[in-house]
């Protein structure tokens, strides 16, 4: 896991496509364990079939799991990416984990994500993201990343 090239054949994303549209049970299972396994680039397009499917939920759980398993550091990016053909919009904590805790190209992709989708935010929504604010504030990775991420969060938070 060198680089993070996110596979682009077409023919490849075209039947990941169709195998989504079709998936039933057995076949989200299977779906799941690849997005589990070792080949990222089996995983992305496992992702990209999830999307296409009644499964979104669950994939986006196993999905979300992914992204933070250290084994997955360096691709990252592409799982984040993968998250624009998802249903977002119950998942703002899970997204404002990555722009915490991701790498740099999860966090860039998951701050246009949080700006872009209108998520259903509750005060039990807040209080989980107010935790992982508190907690990455204690435990930065470096004391410059926390400034930006204030000045960002707080332009987060500010709009209109």
């Amino acid at each position: 896991m060198t680089g993070c090239a996110i596979p682009r054949n077409l023919k490849l994303t075209f039947f990941a496509d169709k195998l989504g549209g079709v998936a039933d049970e057995e076949t989200k299972e299977k779906l799941l364990e690849l997005v589990r396994g070792d080949n990222w680039e089996l995983a992305y397009l496992a992702c990209r079939s999830l999307s296409k499917t009644k499964f979104q939920e669950e994939g986006l759980d196993v999905i979300f799991e992914t992204i933070f398993d250290k084994k997955n550091k360096t691709v990252q990016g592409a799982f984040v990416q993968i998250l624009e053909h998802f249903d977002l919009s119950n998942r703002f904590v899970d997204v404002f984990k990555v722009f915490l805790f991701g790498n740099y190209k999860a966090s860039t992709l998951a701050k246009v994500y949080l700006d872009e989708v209108e998520f259903d935010v509750t005060p039990r929504t807040i209080r989980k993201a107010e935790k992982h604010w508190n907690h990455y504030l204690h435990n930065p990775e470096d004391e410059g990343s926390v400034a930006v991420k204030k000045n960002q969060k707080s332009n987060l938070c500010c709009r209109k």
